[in-house]
């Protein structure tokens, strides 16, 4: 496909931009923090008379400690066990039975609970998140029960995944200082020993109102909103929250390597690169990067990697939104009869061509168009809505961030872009895992 192609690409998503800008970019967010320190976000919405509704705890992984992993996963499955007004499954049929749904996440930095419902159960909602926030049952026999869906979680998605368990080797060695550098699962021996004093210790803190951001977005009244979290979670009573993470990762001297050995069809491939923050001048830079590169099949490294080259079965890298600084990860599948360091090689040329050679002006607007287009998608939904809006608030400090993501989009350079891939892309800043088709380890 030539440039004229692409041309067509970046146009149609510039004017998919332009068009859904008008109604996604201007919107009013009101904001009250109740008397115990959690702050509410509000953003009326009467286009459909549903509601979002997220609860941004800010306890993560990088909260825990040796000996004590996985606990904030852990507390993400024990919301849904019972408190002392619902008990064990009524959150959920309660939920359900007034047309609502859930769902939650725990990553490194924080643990979200996200609610769906009609505008009708807004009060009820209230009732049930104010209860588990409060009365969370520490039941022995439910937390045994959950220790071993936690254990098996972890056996699915670690142990008995190449990329699981690759993944976990590479975060454990690219940090050596960072909680970062341990599993959001957790360590399976810690899974094993908490003790109650743990769990409780980790609740308190963590689920403390004023450690939590509540966003809703939708067909409801500021006033009313504002009113209900007075009255069902002001009164709650908070704890000091999770204590500042002092631990700064050194700077890399060198460049790192590990290999597992495990029985596997073919092998994997994954590089890490430290990169910084959310909350950092270069994070709107490193996105247009990261689209350029690993944006779907048009981006760089597909087709340099898997079109042209056909090394890999596919190539993916990014980095989440994190705290502090981060991972960027590249990751791929070699096709069969392919070695590993024969997709390196080729990595790390076309980093090289980001690094010394400017990209051109089509590359630089199809990737802002691209980014540009995906954020007013996001923009469109309530839910959308409610996560950007949470995520900018948590992430970024001050969800009025978010109304100036198009124009850092906007300012980013061709430049930019080459300096922070000669910063953060070197030789000295990386870490490889290898994972290596072992048939002897199948024979065990």
């Amino acid at each position: 496909m030539g440039p004229q192609f692409w041309s067509k690409v970046a146009s149609a998503a510039a004017l998919l931009a332009f068009t859904l800008t008008a109604s996604a970019q201007n919107f009013e967010v009101k904001s009250h923090t109740l008397k115990n320190g959690m702050k509410v976000l509000v953003q009326e919405d009467r286009s459909i008379p549903n509601v979002a509704l997220y609860i941004f705890y800010r306890i993560g992984s990088r909260n825990e400690h040796t000996g004590a992993t996985g606990l904030s996963h852990f507390f993400e499955h024990m919301m849904f066990n019972g408190a002392k007004k619902y008990g064990p499954g009524d959150f959920d049929h309660t939920m359900e039975a007034a047309g609502g749904s859930n769902n939650a996440y725990t990553n490194r930095d924080v643990t979200v609970y996200q609610d769906w419902f009609p505008n009708t159960a807004l009060e009820l909602i209230f009732d049930l998140e104010a209860d588990r926030i409060e009365n969370l049952a520490f039941d022995p026999k439910i937390i045994e029960s959950e220790r071993g869906v936690v254990y098996s979680e972890r056996r699915n998605s670690v142990d008995a995944s190449n990329r699981g368990i690759l993944n976990e080797q590479l975060m454990a060695t690219a940090f050596i200082s960072h909680p970062y550098q341990w599993p959001v699962v957790g360590w399976a021996k810690d899974i094993e020993s908490w003790k109650m004093d743990d769990l409780k210790h980790h609740f308190a803190m963590g689920y403390s109102p004023n450690n939590a951001t509540m966003v809703v977005v939708g067909a409801v009244d500021a006033d009313q909103v504002f009113q209900l979290a007075e009255k069902y979670i002001g009164n709650i009573a908070t704890h000091d929250p999770p204590p500042k993470i002092v631990s700064t990762e050194p700077d890399q001297m060198g460049e790192r390597r590990v290999i597992v050995r495990k029985f596997a069809q073919l092998p994997l491939l994954s590089i890490g690169y430290h990169v910084p923050e959310a909350n950092n001048p270069d994070y709107y830079a490193l996105d247009v990067l990261e689209t350029i590169a690993f944006s779907g099949q048009s981006s760089r490294m597909y087709r340099r990697i898997v079109d042209k080259d056909q090394l890999a079965l596919n190539i993916n890298g990014g980095r989440g939104i994190s705290f502090d600084p981060t991972l960027f990860t590249i990751s791929s599948q070699p096709k069969a009869g392919v070695a590993p360091d024969a997709v390196e090689k080729a990595v790390y040329e076309e980093l090289s061509r980001l690094q010394n050679e400017p990209i051109s002006d089509q590359d630089l607007e199809k990737a802002k168009n691209i980014l540009k287009a995906n954020f007013y998608r996001q923009m469109k939904t309530i839910n959308g809505r409610a996560n950007a809006i949470g995520t900018f608030e948590v992430f970024f400090g001050d969800y009025q961030k978010l109304f100036n993501a198009i124009p850092e989009y906007d300012k980013v350079t061709k430049a930019d872009v080459q300096r922070i891939a000669k910063k953060y892309f070197t030789e000295k800043n990386r870490t490889v895992a290898t994972l290596i088709p072992d048939a002897a380890e199948a024979a065990k």
